[in-house]
């Protein structure tokens, strides 16, 4: 073997991770060293909400005994993901602040960092897989499904996919607390970390109102047409919800439709929440033999933790899709992401749901 050749093959086990101090990135980096790896750790201070998460990947990067890398990028998470987030709740949307930034700021960056390093691989502690195929790089749902988190990478780049590697595909989360107490880290029986790592306190609302000022109320309006109450602003509600909306009018209702325009809600009864199918914008395809075609019958997940559902998707050119649902959907979101699977369980792509198909 030559010097090169040699130098090559030692180059290629190097992975930097993302570290977070959680249980999955530790153990994420723990078990890539069993694999041979030369292992550095990467965190992200995203905001000043982060500094505890900080604080949190410098112990557990000294028990694994990593060297760890702080990456601070508040300016470019506050443009990337808070502002796009607290606008289209404004709007009366439903963003998923994971997708708006896995591919622009947590991937773009650790990957920035790691050829920065001269490192040619990524790894993070999500639940998924990724494969190679002749056409280029899939994301597959894990093998376990209840902590599948394919659905959260569908936006990433062919070139961030063909750098990361994901050592927890197909574990349980209890195997992986088990392994960090196997060894040892004080993050093994931490808790999941919550839905929105900006907000501490996960009071969304309030968080945007402080921001971008109160909200402005609006009229409820009732399955029949009429005014029914008032509402204390757009972003407190979103589609779907059944719950403190605050009426009362003797049958169950839940939010229909959320109109920005005309600052208004509309209520339907019951038993009308099913849609025939929504439009898509702002999609994404991954490179599959099955886009071969102008009609696509997939699996599509129209929100995190939502089953698995057939239907058939019409991609375009100018990246809207629309997509008929073999049996009825309830209350997809707008703002939310539709995510598109083959039978398998390979990601095809996905897009933001703009509206519902009401016939």
């Amino acid at each position: 073997m030559t010097t090169a050749v040699a130098a090559m093959n030692v180059m290629c086990k190097k992975v930097l991770v993302a570290l977070s101090g959680g249980v999955d990135s530790s153990v994420c980096v723990h078990l890539l060293k069993e694999q041979g790896y030369e292992v550095e750790g990467a965190v992200i201070e995203f905001s000043p909400a982060h500094k505890g998460a900080v604080e949190a990947a410098k112990l557990s990067a000294e028990q694994l005994g990593v060297k760890l890398h702080v990456i601070e990028a508040h300016e470019l998470f506050r443009k990337n993901v808070i502002e796009p987030f607290c606008l289209e709740y404004k709007a009366g949307r439903t963003p998923n602040p994971c997708i708006l930034c896995n591919p622009s700021t947590k991937f773009h960056l650790i990957c920035e960092k790691a050829k920065e390093l001269g490192i040619p691989k990524i790894a993070t502690g999500h639940y998924a897989g990724i494969i190679q195929t002749e056409r280029g790089w899939l994301v597959k749902r894990s093998a376990c499904v209840q902590r599948d988190q394919s659905y959260m990478l569908y936006r990433l780049t062919q070139e961030q996919l063909s750098m990361l590697i994901l050592p927890l595909e197909g574990l349980e989360k209890s195997v992986v607390r088990e392994i960090a107490a196997s060894i040892g880290l004080s993050c093994a029986d931490a808790p999941d970390s919550q839905e929105i790592c900006f907000i501490p306190d996960n009071d969304y609302a309030a968080y945007i109102e402080r921001y971008y000022g109160k909200s402005k109320q609006g009229d409820i309006i009732d399955p029949d047409g009429k005014v029914c109450a008032r509402h204390q602003g757009l972003l407190h509600y979103t589609v779907g919800q059944r719950k403190h909306i605050g009426v009362a009018l003797g049958y169950p209702v839940f939010i229909k439709a959320i109109d920005p325009e005309k600052n208004c809600i509309y209520l339907a009864r019951t038993g009308e929440e099913y849609a025939p199918g929504i439009t898509l914008s702002d999609c994404v395809a991954f490179p599959h033999e099955l886009w071969d075609h102008a009609s696509v019958s997939a699996l599509v997940k129209i929100r995190s933790r939502a089953n698995l559902s057939p239907a058939t998707i019409q991609l375009q050119a100018d990246g809207t899709a629309m997509v008929l649902f073999d049996e009825p959907q309830r209350a997809p979101a707008p703002g939310q992401s539709c995510v598109f699977y083959t039978e398998d369980g390979f990601v095809l792509g996905g897009g933001y749901i703009q509206q519902q198909i009401l016939s």
